[in-house]
């Protein structure tokens, strides 16, 4: 558990910080603020900071989840993962106190790639420590609790919170220096409430095209209509255009893959399992699917020019 994340959280009750002795503590059992609100963690090394909270986002499925960590760690968007690392990492510190904040963090496979490549930018550490410390500092929010399993797991030294993005943050004004939300509700306000002045909003985002080979037999759901100014548009009260990035490449997808990747998306709330194993299972052993994804930067008003 590291100690820039446990500083930077604030009591969801309370609003009050939480002290820093569980960060240096092996293995503790619970965040307790400074008020006394104690949070237990969880046997699979998340926590839950909803309890007792409503929600107005419907959570990922044990299923969903299950066929997104099966997809991804097959390697399908790699190149995404790299890129994405390559693009938080140019915006990070490279001095060990870079806070990055995963909006919608699923399973922590992108967060984990993205330590990794922080890891490797600094040889003399290991996968998440650093010369002096964490190699960078992470939080991971996500609203299932499924997804959090498998991510805790994946990002022990990350601080995996069971969250909901649409409300407010628990997590200080000021503290982060990136931002990421991939395929992931967005929240602007909040998310420039807690970047640093010179902090960055991080997004990924699929492109027209994507998948357009097997959208119509995995039953996926359309994108939305010019997506990109949308995108842009609701982030204009607080956030200024970045540059950005495409990520284009082809897959070979078999039935099995492409049931996962129809099941871990947002479609997968309205699939019938059983339904689109039978429509899969008509396509051939391997089928070329493209994948087309942007990663878009955006910078807080109050941010001076970069």
């Amino acid at each position: 558990m590291n100690r820039s994340g446990v500083s930077a959280l604030l009591c969801p009750l309370c609003a009050g910080s939480f002290g820093i002795d569980c960060a240096t503590t092996p293995k503790p059992s619970a965040l307790v603020c400074d008020s006394g609100h104690s949070f237990d963690i969880a046997k699979q090394g998340y926590i839950n900071f909803l309890t007792g909270a409503g929600t107005r986002f419907v959570a990922d499925s044990a299923a969903m989840v299950a066929a997104r960590e099966e997809f991804l760690a097959a390697g399908h968007y790699l190149p995404l993962a790299q890129a994405l690392a390559t693009t938080v990492l140019a915006h990070s510190p490279d001095n060990g106190d870079s806070l990055v904040v995963d909006a919608g963090t699923g399973t922590g496979y992108y967060l984990h790639q993205l330590h990794r490549a922080a890891a490797q930018r600094r040889p003399s550490a290991g996968l998440a420590q650093g010369p002096t410390g964490p190699a960078l500092a992470s939080i991971g929010l996500d609203i299932s609790k499924f997804a959090l399993r498998r991510a805790a797991r994946l990002n022990p030294e990350t601080l995996n919170l069971v969250w909901d993005v649409w409300q407010p943050l628990p997590i200080a004004a000021v503290t982060a220096d990136v931002v990421v939300v991939v395929f992931a509700p967005r929240n602007p306000a909040e998310f420039a409430r807690i970047l640093t002045p010179r902090g960055v909003l991080v997004v990924a985002t699929p492109l027209p095209g994507h998948l357009a080979e097997i959208a119509g037999v995995a039953g996926l759901l359309a994108l939305q209509e010019d997506k990109q100014n949308v995108l842009q548009a609701s982030v204009a009260t607080h956030f200024a255009p970045g540059g950005f990035t495409d990520v284009e490449h082809q897959m070979s997808l078999s039935p099995a893959d492409v049931f996962r990747i129809a099941l871990m998306g947002p479609a997968g709330h309205h699939l019938d399992p059983a339904q689109l194993r039978d429509r899969v299972a008509a396509l051939p052993e391997h089928t070329d699917v493209t994948a087309r994804f942007r990663i878009s930067t955006f910078y807080p008003h109050h941010t001076p020019a970069h």
